[in-house]
């Protein structure tokens, strides 16, 4: 078969020659034959974007990975629905040999076909040389972007499945059996494997991409994803994992994964960090803080409570705010046209008494997409501690049910803007960290969405909460919202009315939280240098220095953990669970480390959402049960794959 008999189903891109979009944006193209796609560049375009194409959407509420793990759970009627909450299935035991859900492998139950998408690759690097119109220097950045995509894609295989098939040669239709059949590669030289066509690729980029390329991958991002990919590699999973994967061999006889702890593996990510944030910083990347005036609704508090409020909008719009300082890579193949996001399926809907806007409607406010109980614990107290490890933090009593103060009680000036004055709510509630407030939606608190101000109190019948007469299956189960994604100004009904911006596929904060875990793992003891990585953070955040508050006897319970290699791990950890919270970060980080099936086994608890005063409502009952062993760990391979291919070994316990 020739290649003029092959056709390649091509997912185009809206070209930015004409076009004022400033992000790679991929629709729909025609059908064209393999020598039409690589003879002018507006065609090459298209083949660029097919390869862009199978980057996961994670965006997408019921197909992403970043609700893996225990921080969310959405609508319980869709339990038994396989279509649906994907990655929940997952966590609640539900994972299957014959139709593995988010398969990155096939393609299965959601998931994005990647071998299929490095295959993408490999026909656009062995062809782009042939477009008639693009320079040397133009074809040398495409190829560049193209052989990071298909690095790319390796890691997130290697991710899900440890040791994945490497084939070194393009598949062609005259291929034969020892080329289409291969085995799986040990987990070592996966990464390696990964790494070298990272390392090839990124001399060719562009250091930053333009404004009418963002999305695209540059210098900028790719040093930052190698970063990570160095990082994953050098953590307990993936390095000297003797406990899950000692029996775990290849037909050899030879142990997939690595069974020797290197320490070293962290000094190559450090390398690699710091490199990458030095990049960062030469380009105008840096952790995001608002620099616009506050909303109208916001203002008397803003002014009132100034450092508060401004800590408060840092960190309400970091990942909202479209294309801002902090962003290292984003997705931005966003629909435009269609809903699903997080940010429509967590988003509230409008009530009643609040402007103009469309009130009480499901379109692009689904109300039911919502966090766990464990999230409104997970969050620091304002001294920036664990509450169970804060002194005078009152955990004991963090169920009972108050009253926060009155608007002209002097206690309540530190509270403007962040909550309600003379609202009955639970003393879990109260003396939180501003994430606390900038990420969930809580009873006694704001809800910014819509272009106004909500005051949420999540009772049944009230702004925020379960009311069956208006939607029966869509509440927010535990009675705690999730507002980090929603933009203020987005709104119900259309998708003119809402904001679009880039789900970050990197931004740093996580660049510098990953440093100063690497350090940590790899010095003896935690010193000055890990404390002033994780110190960036956290200051944004508007919490002190981890060496002060853990060193202050008055406070801290466990005093002097950040001293400890282990008791530091723990602190970086939390702080990772906290400032990623939502964003698709826990999950790997409990199974990079080990943690993920004690983590991962408990059930999701929540308030009574049925309750309609505070005292039927703040009630903890269960809400969904979970199990997550060491098999889930491991993704299993589609056995339609086992079937065909005699030479795949599948995952232990699969």
């Amino acid at each position: 078969m020739t290649h003029k008999r092959i056709l390649i189903i091509i997912i185009g891109l809206a070209a930015v020659f004409s076009s004022c979009k400033k992000y790679l944006d991929v629709v729909p193209d025609n059908t064209l034959k393999l020598e039409n796609i690589f003879d002018l560049k507006k065609d090459a375009w298209n083949a660029l974007a097919a390869a862009y194409s199978y980057i996961p959407q994670d965006d997408q509420t019921h197909i992403t990975t970043w609700t893996l793990g225990d921080e969310w759970v959405g609508r319980l009627d869709l339990n038994d629905n396989a279509g649906n909450l994907r990655a929940m299935r997952i966590m609640r035991g539900l994972q299957s040999v014959t139709s593995p859900q988010l398969g990155l492998w096939s393609g299965t139950e959601g998931g994005k076909a990647l071998y299929q998408g490095i295959r993408q690759t490999d026909i656009f690097l062995a062809n782009i040389d042939k477009v008639r119109d693009m320079s040397d220097q133009e074809k040398a950045d495409w190829k560049a972007q193209v052989k990071f995509l298909k690095a790319y894609y390796s890691f997130l295989l290697i991710r899900q499945y440890g040791p994945i098939v490497i084939s070194e040669n393009v598949i062609t239709p005259e291929s034969g059996k020892d080329e289409l059949f291969l085995p799986r590669t040990k987990v070592e030289d996966c990464f390696n494997y990964v790494l070298n066509l990272m390392n090839e690729a990124i001399p060719d980029l562009k250091e930053r991409a333009g404004e009418n390329d963002l999305g695209q991958i540059d210098q900028v991002a790719a040093k930052a994803i190698k970063a990570r990919v160095l990082f994953y590699r050098a953590s307990p999973f993936y390095n000297g994992n003797q406990e899950y994967f000692g029996d775990f061999y290849d037909a050899d006889g030879e142990p997939f994964f690595p069974l020797q702890y290197n320490k070293e593996k962290w000094k190559e990510a450090i390398d690699a960090i710091n490199e990458s944030l030095t990049l960062c910083a030469a380009n105008g990347i840096k952790l995001y803080t608002f620099d616009k005036e506050p909303y109208l609704y916001d203002r008397s508090d803003y002014q009132a409570n100034t450092a508060n409020m401004k800590t408060l909008y840092d960190l309400r719009m970091v990942i909202c705010d479209p294309w801002n300082t902090e962003v290292v890579w984003g997705y931005s193949n966003l629909n435009y046209y269609s809903e699903g996001e997080l940010a429509h399926s967590s988003n509230i809907r409008l009530p009643s008494g609040y402007g103009d806007g469309v009130v009480n409607t499901a379109s692009y406010s689904w109300q039911w997409m919502a966090a766990t109980y464990a999230m409104a614990e997970r969050y620091y107290s304002k001294n920036g501690l664990p509450i169970d490890e804060d002194l005078t933090y009152d955990y004991s009593g963090r169920l009972n049910i108050v009253t926060t103060p009155g608007a002209a009680e002097p206690a309540y000036e530190s509270m403007r803007g962040i909550l309600q004055p003379g609202a009955e709510t639970v003393s879990l509630y109260l003396n939180r960290e501003p994430r606390f407030y900038a990420n969930l939606g809580i009873t006694a608190g704001y809800w910014r969405a819509h272009t106004v101000r909500i005051n949420t109190m999540m009772f049944a019948g009230k702004d925020g909460g379960y009311n069956s007469s208006q939607h029966s299956t869509d509440f927010l189960c535990t009675g705690i919202g999730v507002q980090k994604f929603v933009h203020p100004e987005s709104q119900s009904g259309a998708w003119q009315r809402t904001i679009k911006y880039p789900y970050p596929l990197m931004r740093m904060a996580d660049l510098y939280l990953m440093k100063a875990e690497a350090l940590n793992e790899y010095k003896d003891a935690p010193d000055a240098e890990v404390y002033d990585a994780i110190n960036l953070v956290r200051r944004r955040a508007g919490i002190p220095d981890v060496e002060q508050v853990w060193s202050d006897g008055s406070i801290a319970k466990t005093v002097n953990k950040h001293r400890t290699k282990e008791g530091m791990r723990d602190i970086i950890l939390q702080e990772r669970g906290v400032e990623l919270a939502f964003e698709g970060s826990h999950f790997w980080d409990m199974l990079r480390h080990k943690r993920a099936p004690s983590s991962f086994s408990s059930p999701v608890w929540g308030w009574t959402h049925t309750g309609t005063t505070a005292q039927s409502f703040f009630n903890l009952e269960v809400k969904q049960s979970r199990r997550f062993t060491i098999t889930d760990c491991l993704w299993p391979i589609d056995l339609n794959e086992m079937n065909t291919n005699g030479k795949l070994i599948q995952n232990p316990g699969w």
